[in-house]
């Protein structure tokens, strides 16, 4: 290729998931009571 190699360092975003998903949506009391039943499964699963 001719010319310059402008990098504009965009090609990959962070961002945070936490941010992403308001705190009115479901999945988040879902993932309260899966991570409720997990932990009392830890034993099982060790």
């Amino acid at each position: 290729m001719r010319g310059g190699d402008d990098r504009t360092g965009a090609l990959f975003s962070y961002v945070d998931l936490e941010a992403r998903v308001p705190q009115s949506h479901p999945l988040r009391a879902m993932r309260e009571l899966v991570n409720a039943s997990l932990a009392a499964l830890d034993g099982a699963f060790a």
